[in-house]
């Protein structure tokens, strides 16, 4: 069994840094959710890339940060036992935005294999510069001097905020670049206005984690083993790898719905324009039910508040996968589901993800964090891919902008399961891998 770190003062943290930290999930936010809803359709359906093609344009990328996030995580750890602040990163990370701009603005003449190149390329950028920020961001709660309950109220106001951020860049998003008839230099415009936006509200958050730092210090302890020593033994850790392994199939689930979304819209739906709507009905209940969640952990714990989420997600996928018969309002009403699930499913396992840390006792909070994130890229990279091979599979037929192409049965077919039988089946896989983490009840008692 996992030992738990002594008892330690708890510090309640005020409410200004608590806000301010959270301001660079804002930014972050954009880059999860655009990508991740748009770049799939993107490819397919504005730069006339063929779906296999754009499935690994969009994972193979990815690849680099399985091996890169830990090592940008162990550096965090340097830049903490050397300078005592992972600031250095964070800065670094803030050049984020203009690869997001590059990564819409595709030279006119690009189409097909040429068009993927350019976007795969500024795709390992922006995953890059994501991971300088990412790592060091997430790896703050296991610094500061707080508890169990207090972990979970800092990634409570974050939570709220990285919501906030997916819901105006997820409904932006589409009306910038065009709407029902998107075009390149839509694209290009959407992605530098909301390049903009990222770049403030990251460095908003770069102060905030100093004053929460200033506020909250935890006590100065030394570099342990770091670099593929320090990779090996988290990977040691049994329940940070069930809780890392059930949020892979969390992650891949909710990018496969979000990369769906726009097919689901225009193929499903019958209009490209639902796509807004059913981006508000997954997004918008989580500014709502967020404090619900917070208040239910404190009740029952993390780990039954997590299983309840997932459980909610795979009946609502279920839903989804009849598709028009339905009807509207219960389609609609199957994603607002969704979305109050995935409220639960970013809360819960990002405030479980310090008590697993600090249960550890060493200092490699990077190093920890650096692996998550990796497993997170790792799922925003398979769930488009899944989809992607669902439509391939269905024979699923990619077009330029401005073209029209009647899909054939078997792909609207695919389309509709893709969205919905798939999520449900990974959802249930995530359900069992949860199932076997154990450390909530001791980590409830150190508070």
């Amino acid at each position: 069994m996992t030992a738990v770190a002594p008892r330690r003062e708890a510090v309640a943290l005020p409410r200004g840094p608590l806000v301010g930290f959270a301001a660079g999930s804002l930014g972050m936010g954009v880059w999860v959710t655009v990508p991740g809803l748009l770049l799939l359709y993107f490819l397919t359906d504005v730069l006339a890339v063929a779906p296999w093609l754009a499935g690994l344009t969009l994972l193979l990328p990815k690849v680099a940060d399985v091996l890169l996030h830990p090592w940008i995580g162990h550096r965090c750890d340097v830049e903490q036992a050397r300078r005592g602040h992972r600031r250095r990163l964070l800065l670094a990370g803030c050049a984020l935005p203009p690869a997001f701009a590059a990564l819409f603005a595709v030279p006119g003449g690009l189409t097909g294999a040429g068009a993927a190149a350019w976007v795969a390329v500024f795709f390992v950028a922006g995953n890059l510069l994501f991971a300088a920020y990412q790592v060091p961001y997430l790896a703050t709660p296991a610094d500061l001097r707080i508890g169990y309950h207090e972990r979970t109220r800092l990634m409570a106001f974050r939570m709220v905020v990285l919501t906030l951020g997916i819901l105006v860049s997820g409904l932006l998003a589409p009306l910038l670049a065009g709407g029902d008839d998107a075009t390149r230099a839509g694209y290009l415009r959407m992605a530098v206005l909301l390049a903009a936006g990222m770049l403030a509200a990251m460095a908003v958050g770069v102060a905030g984690i100093g004053r929460l730092r200033r506020a909250a210090p935890a006590p100065a302890a030394g570099h342990g083993a770091g670099g593929w020593r320090a990779l090996a033994a988290s990977l040691r850790d049994r329940q940070f790898r069930r809780l890392a392994g059930a949020y892979l199939a969390m992650s891949t689930t909710t990018h496969l719905v979000l990369a769906g979304v726009p097919y689901y819209a225009e193929y499903e739906l019958g209009r490209a324009g639902l796509t807004t709507v059913l981006v508000a009905a997954f997004v918008a209940p989580a500014l709502l039910v967020t404090p619900g969640w917070l208040v239910l952990a404190r009740r029952v714990g993390k780990q039954r508040a997590l299983l309840g989420a997932q459980a909610a997600f795979a009946a609502g996928s279920l839903v989804l996968a009849i598709g028009r018969p339905a009807g509207l309002p219960v389609l609609v009403a199957a994603v607002a589901v969704l979305g109050v699930a995935f409220a639960g499913m970013q809360l819960l396992p990002f405030s479980m993800l310090p008590d697993v840390i600090r249960a550890a006792g060493a200092p490699r909070a990077g190093t920890y964090t650096g692996v998550w994130t990796a497993t997170e890229a790792t799922g925003a990279a398979l769930g488009p891919y899944a989809y992607a091979l669902c439509l391939a599979a269905g024979g699923f037929v990619a077009s330029g902008a401005g073209q029209t192409v009647v899909q054939s049965p078997g792909a609207l077919a695919a389309l509709r399961y893709g969205f919905g039988l798939l999520p449900a089946a990974v959802m249930v896989l995530a359900l069992l891998v949860q199932r076997r983490y154990t450390l909530d009840g001791a980590a409830r008692d150190e508070h």
